[in-house]
């Protein structure tokens, strides 16, 4: 059985290596449910506290930057597609 520090160590390692930190143009069309969901999922992931160990410990690891950059591309889904609105409607609920 693969332990949670050896499972943060190997994304560790993967994420170290060169060009890794390269920014990437990406141009992804889908629907707006489909943003919606994945800024959901985003959040999710970055707020989760012992749902799955293994993942929590990867995400516990990375530094600041790298959470408030995840962080800032789930807003940006939600501006690019007009949801900001609506997804602070649906988070008073």
């Amino acid at each position: 059985m693969i332990e949670k520090t050896d499972i943060v160590r190997v994304y560790e390692t993967v994420l170290s290596i060169p060009g890794m930190n390269e920014k990437v143009k990406i141009g992804v069309q889908t629907s707006r449910k489909n943003l919606l969901l994945l800024n959901k999922v985003i959040e999710k992931g970055l707020n989760e506290k012992g749902v799955d160990d293994k993942t929590i410990g990867i995400i516990e690891s990375l530094p600041e930057e790298v959470i408030r950059e995840l962080k800032e591309i789930a807003v940006q889904l939600l501006e690019k597609a007009g949801l900001t609105e609506m997804n602070e409607k649906l988070k008073s609920f």
